[in-house]
């Protein structure tokens, strides 16, 4: 496994997510390049943080992971055997998630903390980078990112 892109993607999360990027969007643009990925797909994450624009509920760094693996294993037609592969490697990293931060919930991850606070922000912002380096690791683990 390449630890050099495991660090990077850990590092460009968390660094967009302190240019003001929403965990969500901090996954997709730290994967973008290495996927070859039009940088406008990033407004369809954007109502995902905050656990749902602010509802607290799935945390957005692993919806935002979500999209990533979708457009690496996801459909454009209806063929049923893409779908379940694509559906076992979301819950994979879903699981892998869980078990790393004993929660999906925004909520309970952040504590109740106000969204515009430093404590959230720093939360969020750890959140954000581990899960970066959890998606890189789990790809280049798949075979679905190459070294």
């Amino acid at each position: 496994m390449s630890e050099e892109k495991v660090l990077e993607a850990r590092n460009k999360a968390g660094g967009y997510f302190k240019e003001g990027y929403n965990c969500a969007e901090s996954i997709f643009h730290a994967f973008k390049d290495e996927l070859e990925l039009d940088e406008n797909m990033v407004k369809i994450l954007t109502g995902f943080g905050g656990g749902i624009g602010h509802a607290g509920c799935t945390c957005g760094a692993l919806v935002g992971s979500i999209g990533v693996i979708g457009c690496l294993k996801g459909r454009t037609d209806n063929d049923n055997e893409i779908r379940i592969d694509c559906y076992d490697h979301t819950k994979e990293f879903h699981d892998i998630f869980k078990h790393e931060f004993k929660t999906t919930c925004c909520r309970v991850l952040n504590k109740g903390d106000d969204f515009e606070s430093r404590a959230h922000n720093i939360n969020c912002l750890k959140i954000t980078g581990k899960t970066g380096q959890l998606l890189m690791e789990f790809l280049l683990e798949k075979g679905l990112i190459t070294t």
